[in-house]
């Protein structure tokens, strides 16, 4: 005999059902109209277009609104005018109440759960996509933070990760220069991992430990024994919002950009580890004005080679040697490379290495356009389109973006920092060798996956 679905889950069915519906319909619609441009000579309004896709995209809160959030940051992901709709996506959701969060306390922590702590707020400080975090504090005294992911959210991601392969076959036919494959399986693999709270856990142990002689970087503390897969409780970090500080005195924007960097590019340069989602909420600055790293789960961990890649072509820029540069893009990943290809992709690293390669205090963009890489990537992703495209490598799309979000918060603070000379100290001593051996002792001491 089939088991009857209790009226909560049936209400949660037909409510993603509607919800893919929705989306489904909006897509199609758009599919038609792009069909109506390419055989039978409509004209496609791209900027009505993009807004169309805002718009069926904007009533649907949870992991595909997030996903579009995540292509906007990725430089040439998608078309201009897309990239400027999904930018406007609002990642906040409404906080589910009271109710609900007894049931999924109860769920992960047992019936008794409340006896585990001394106060637990009723209501939640903050809610995004995939859960909602709410303020308490244990029975020894310490205030926490819990993080508690909505139900059914595995299902909701395979859903939705069906659903950005169809946009994104959208964007390819609009602009045959946008090669998307290796954007999604970058991203579905990265979302899927967005679901783990224990690997999440893990990661937040991992940045603990590579940032540890970083002073003015702070992580919290994992509470492992109020934590699941599913719940992640960690120690409370107080702070006032990273972007509060854009008017601050020069001194103090240029300290809290020098913590950023280093925040960063420590783990990755020390062990081939990045932080991967460069967006200004995941910093808040504490008290003491040490800058709070917020959000571990979207961390990536590269192969040593890569990152060897990533200093090669800077040495190679620095040169000017074609040969090494080209042997740095096959090294990052970029295959079937013709010089045209080669000609313009150097255009966007000179671009983005550019503060690096620069022995003088400046800010990370000197254009004042106010839109970091935008200009740049405009006109590398023509040129590509005029030589046949590009496919972009997995491991590239995420260190894009980091260069891209970083560049932007930088820009936001109005640093002005001898960027060349903090990397140049950074990578003095870089050694593959010593990398390798680095990343596998780090990795081990925290049971990271990867």
């Amino acid at each position: 005999m089939t088991k009857m679905k209790s009226k909560s889950e049936s209400n949660r069915l037909t409510g993603r059902l509607t919800r893919y519906a929705k989306v489904t319909s909006a897509v199609g619609g758009l599919a038609a109209k792009m069909a109506g441009e390419k055989y039978l000579g409509l004209k496609l309004d791209r900027n009505a277009h993009a807004a169309d896709l805002r718009t069926a995209l904007g009533g649907l809160k949870g992991p595909l609104m997030k996903v579009a959030q995540m292509l906007a940051t990725i430089p040439d992901a998608v078309p201009k005018e897309y990239a400027a709709e999904l930018a406007q996506l609002q990642a906040d959701a409404p906080a589910m109440g009271w109710p609900f969060v007894k049931r999924r306390m109860a769920t992960e922590l047992g019936a008794d759960w409340e006896k585990r702590f001394k106060s637990f707020s009723r209501e939640a400080v903050s809610a995004a996509s995939l859960g909602q975090v709410h303020k308490a504090v244990t029975l020894n005294g310490e205030t926490v933070a819990c993080k508690l992911q909505y139900p059914d959210m595995a299902s909701a991601v395979e859903a939705d990760l069906k659903q950005l392969k169809l946009i994104l076959g959208l964007f390819e036919r609009v602009d045959p220069a946008f090669k998307t494959q290796q954007v999604h399986a970058e991203i579905a693999d990265r979302l899927r991992e967005e679901l783990d709270y224990t690997r999440e856990a893990r990661a937040m142990q991992l940045f603990a430990h590579l940032l540890k002689g970083e002073e003015q970087v702070r992580v919290a503390r994992v509470h492992s024994e109020l934590s699941t897969d599913r719940l992640l409780t960690m120690s409370w970090l107080d702070g006032t919002k990273l972007m509060s500080f854009k008017d601050a005195p020069q001194k103090l924007r240029n300290h809290l950009a020098l913590a950023l960097f280093k925040a960063w590019y420590v783990p990755f340069y020390g062990s081939g580890v990045i932080h991967g989602d460069p967006h200004p909420g995941n910093y808040t600055v504490a008290p003491d004005h040490a800058l709070n790293l917020l959000d571990f789960g979207c961390v990536r961990v590269f192969p040593p080679k890569f990152v060897a890649g990533v200093i090669e072509l800077y040495h190679a820029l620095r040169e000017e040697d074609e040969e090494r540069i080209v042997q740095a893009y096959r090294s990052w990943g970029f295959k079937t490379l013709k010089k045209e290809t080669i000609d313009i992709l150097t255009i966007w690293a000179r671009f983005v290495y550019g503060p690096v390669l620069d022995d003088r205090k400046r800010l990370i963009d000197e254009t004042e356009s106010g839109l970091y890489g935008r200009a740049t990537a405009r006109k590398v992703h023509f040129a590509l389109r005029d030589v046949g495209g590009v496919e972009i490598p997995r491991e590239f799309v995420f260190m894009d973006r980091a260069a891209v979000g970083l560049g932007s918060v930088f820009l936001h603070l109005r640093a002005e920092i001898n960027w060349y000379q903090l990397f140049n100290e950074l990578i003095a001593d870089f050694d593959l060798k010593k990398l390798e051996k680095q990343q596998k002792e780090a990795l081990r001491l925290v049971q990271f996956p990867h």
